[in-house]
């Protein structure tokens, strides 16, 4: 009886003991999702454009002016240029304006033109570094006093020839402005016929009548002697004082078939074009649209032009 009840607190005792938990030497390792470093994007600086001048002075000392590109209207109805020309004298013809016809557009790159014609201290600056030749006698006019006397060193050169001229221009790093660019430089992009606006008068250009009436004398003036006469761009002259060489030969029909861009002019020719007339010319000879191939050295300067960067 009494053994009973011994085993009997055994198994009392063993079932009230707590379960036994086996001992747990080491953890799992914690694993934490630690997120990608951001990545900062790379900023790439914009390029600096820096803006073209309105105005340069180039390694010689001259002022030039920009052109800024874009479209402008060349030529003129001869109808036009006819009508104009009446309002002064009366042997106007029409086939004369003919070589204006058709206007059309012409888109043009960035460019700079001399404000001024090229004056005959500057020329004579390029004579006597080696890179000029100085004007020769002509049949009807000796240039020997015009050239020696400093009383015109800042009026236009003239007595020279489309080479001297444009050998000068290049001189300089330029070149003489084609057609498309002395007409755009002259009237702008409105349309004028002349440098500044559609009435002329003797307080806008030295021409016949203006200065003086002696056909045996050269009459031009100091270059930028009139405020009131300048182009949309600035320059002086650009309508009488002196006619003004381009680069482009002359063609009469050339407008019809030009390319609208950027045109150079014909491949060849007889004559190269001045513009603007001189202080020999009246009424549309001074207009910005009147294309002349008379070539008198007495009565014919230049400016230079050069492409923008």
């Amino acid at each position: 009886m009494k053994k009973s009840i011994f085993v009997l607190l055994i198994f009392l005792v063993a079932c009230a003991s707590p379960a036994v938990v086996p001992t747990v030497t080491s953890l799992p390792p914690t694993i934490t999702n630690t997120p990608a470093p951001s990545s900062t994007p790379t900023i790439i600086p914009s390029p600096t454009i820096t803006p073209i001048p309105d105005e340069l002075i180039d390694e010689k000392g001259i002022t030039m002016r920009l052109v800024p590109a874009g479209e402008f209207t060349m030529g003129n109805k001869a109808e036009d240029t006819l009508a104009e020309c009446q309002k002064v004298r009366s042997d106007c013809q029409l086939d004369l304006f003919k070589d204006e016809e058709p206007i059309h557009q012409v888109y043009l790159d960035a460019f700079y033109m001399d404000i001024y014609e090229v004056t005959k201290a500057a020329y004579k600056v390029c004579v006597e570094a080696g890179a000029c030749t100085p004007p020769e006698k002509t049949l009807f006019y000796n240039p020997d006093s015009y050239y020696a006397d400093s009383q015109y060193d800042n009026h236009p050169m003239i007595f020279v020839d489309w080479d001297q001229a444009n050998t000068y221009c290049e001189w300089r790093g330029g070149s003489l402005p084609t057609e498309a660019q002395w007409e755009k430089a002259a009237r702008g992009t409105d349309g004028r016929i002349y440098p500044w606006g559609e009435q002329r008068s003797c307080d806008q250009a030295n021409s016949l009548g203006c200065v003086g009436d002696d056909l045996n004398a050269i009459n031009t003036v100091e270059v930028g002697s009139y405020e009131s006469g300048k182009s949309p761009y600035g320059m002086y002259d650009m309508a009488g004082n002196v006619s003004e060489w381009t680069a482009d030969w002359y063609d009469s029909s050339y407008y019809a078939n030009s390319p609208s861009s950027n045109p150079l002019g014909p491949s060849s020719g007889d004559h190269h074009v001045a513009r603007g007339g001189s202080f020999y010319a009246i009424g549309v000879d001074i207009s910005s649209v009147n294309r002349d191939t008379n070539n008198g050295r007495a009565t014919v300067g230049f400016r230079c032009a050069k492409d923008a960067p």
